[in-house]
């Protein structure tokens, strides 16, 4: 048999009488494990860092979403409606008859019509004193009435709007539309806070001076009375007709 050895020897002098070429059908392809290998590994980390940099990518756009989903702002606002409610209750309260809301201006009233009668003042200065603190009565009356009832009619607006900025606080998308939707609703509270403390005011200032009247009329009657007594004229009968014949 002719060894492997031989046969090698035999195919290089042949490859050196032609010249070292051999043709393309006759060249042999040799596989290299270690090779394939590496370059398979070489594939895998390759796609596993594109496969990481896509998940960054989605990660960040998805962070990006849900900041300016956090940065939207709330498509509903209630502001116009509770300044126009606040509005109608101050509008009311500047409005109050003859002694408003102003220290000073009851501070002139109390040392004037409700100051304790004199023995120097006219009867018709008693009696004018008198009429005035009756329409200061009535006219306080009238003020809380009037601001109770505009409180009331505000009661239809601030339902309406309650329902507005909770159905909003719950479809809220991100963080600043949560938030202001809680801010309108502390506004909301503030505005019923605010006509609350116009009622309590109006009809506190009706007691008040109906008090005040009370106590001035009881002033004005025991001079009266004073009056009546020291009179030197006294107690003149005189007829009275009461039918006519």
């Amino acid at each position: 048999m002719i060894s492997i050895r031989r046969c090698g020897v035999a195919l290089a002098a042949i490859l050196a009488l032609s010249g070292g070429a051999l043709p393309a059908s006759a060249q042999m392809h040799v596989f290299d494990p270690t090779n394939y290998s590496q370059n398979l590994l070489t594939a895998a980390r390759t796609l596993e860092q594109v496969n990481n940099q896509i998940l960054s990518l989605q990660n960040e756009a998805q962070m990006l979403i849900n900041q300016a989903r956090h940065l939207a702002s709330l498509p509903y606002s209630s502001l116009q409606q509770l300044q126009q409610s606040i509005g109608r209750t101050r509008q009311l309260l500047s409005q109050a008859q003859n002694i408003a809301y102003d220290v000073q201006q009851i501070d002139r009233a109390f040392s004037t019509t409700y100051a304790p009668a004199s023995a120097n003042q006219s009867a018709q200065s008693l009696i004018a004193n008198a009429q005035t603190r009756w329409q200061n009565s009535v006219a306080g009356l009238q003020d809380a009435l009037r601001i109770q009832a505009t409180v009331v009619g505000n009661l239809d607006t601030n339902r309406s709007e309650l329902s507005a900025l909770v159905d909003a606080s719950q479809g809220a998308a991100g963080a600043l539309e949560a938030a202001q939707a809680g801010n309108q609703l502390v506004a909301l509270q503030a505005q019923q806070l605010a006509d609350l403390t116009a009622t309590v005011a109006a009809q506190g200032r009706a007691q008040s001076l109906e008090a005040a009247a009370r106590v001035a009329a009881q002033d004005q009657a025991r001079e009266q009375l004073r009056r009546f007594l020291a009179s030197n004229t006294g107690y003149q009968p005189s007829t009275v007709r009461m039918f006519h014949e």
